[in-house]
Formats: structure tokens, sequence, C-alpha cells
């Protein structure tokens, strides 16, 4: 069972992997690039700030950091303990992989970078979803599409994506709700 799953699983990121072209490349890591982050996850925080003032913005920067440290910390966790080569490292395919990325880590089981983007995605879209309606869905889709740059890159299955997507949406709900409790803790006046 396991090995027909992960047989499936490296038959679609060959064919998700191949669809790119050197016309997309560029485009595709930038997207993947987590500086390109930065001026996101800024005006998240200057949201943040407008809406709910300085003292909850500062509460928000302490969860934000404990969320990303506690996804980075369990990605890293499973990647040691499942130790699934990346495409970009498994000798068996490495002939098929169109891999651009900058460098190819050794385990890829499950993706960081899914994980934290969605985790973001779910905490900021709860966070500002009575201020900004469609906030939670532009989030949702960007770290979707920070999720499929980790296939067209070379550098992870779409099951070390959708594991990644799926905890990042735990744990960003989780740290909502400790942000909440944060919030009416030690920002109430």
């Amino acid at each position: 069972m396991i090995e027909e799953l992960i047989k499936y699983d490296t038959e679609l990121f060959l064919f998700l992997n191949n669809l790119g072209t050197p016309a997309w490349d560029n485009f595709w890591l930038v997207v993947t690039d987590k500086l390109t982050f930065v001026p996101l996850y800024a005006l998240l925080l200057y949201l943040i700030y407008k809406k709910l003032g300085l003292k909850s913005l500062l509460i928000m920067v302490v969860v934000i950091a404990l969320m990303i440290t506690f996804t980075d910390q369990i990605t890293n966790v499973f990647k040691r303990g499942f130790q699934r080569l990346r495409p970009c490292g498994e000798p068996s395919i490495a002939d098929q992989v169109r891999f651009i990325a900058v460098r190819c880590g050794k385990y890829g089981f499950f993706s960081g970078h899914s994980s934290n983007s969605m985790a973001a995605a779910i905490f900021a879209g709860l966070m500002l979803k009575p201020y900004y309606k469609y906030l939670m869905l532009i989030l949702i889709v960007w770290s979707l599409m920070v999720a499929y740059s980790r296939v067209y890159v070379g550098v992870h299955y779409p099951l070390d994506l959708l594991c990644g997507l799926t905890f990042g949406v735990i744990a960003g709900v989780l740290f909502y709700y400790i942000a909440q409790f944060a919030l009416k803790r030690y920002a109430m006046d």
C-alpha cells in the first residue's frame, strides 16, 4: 500500500515537474524564495497594527514567531524521522527531474515552505477576517502557489506538499486560538 502510494506520488511529481518551461522558471524561483514573503508579512503585520493596535501587534509578533518556530521544528522532526529523499536527490529518477532550485536539501517529507506559508495564511486570515472579507482566500491561494513552486523547482513531491499544507492549517488554527487567549489576557484594558 505505502509503496503504491509512493509510486503514484513520484509519477505525479514527474508529470507536474516536467510541465515547467524555461520561460516560467524565474517566476517560480521568485515565488519559492523565502525573501519574497517579507513584503507580504510586513503588510499583514501593518494590517494587524492598523486594526488591533500596537499592544496587540506586539503580542501577535511573539505568537507568530512561536508559530513559525513550531512549524519549522516539527517539519524537521518529520524530515529526520521519515528520511525520504527529495526528488532532486533521488538517484532512481535523477535523470527525469527538472531541477532548477538553488539547492537540494537531503530529506523532504514534509515541506516546510508549505507548512509555514499555510500556517501564516490561516493565522492572518483568521485574525483579520472581521476586517477583510476576502483576505483568507487570497492568502490560501498564495500558500498554494508557494507549495506548487516546490514541485516546480524539483525539491518536493506532491505528498510532501499535501502533508505540509495540512499541518500548516492545524498550526495556523492552533496559534490563532493561542493568540486569542493572549489578546484577552494581556491586551484588553
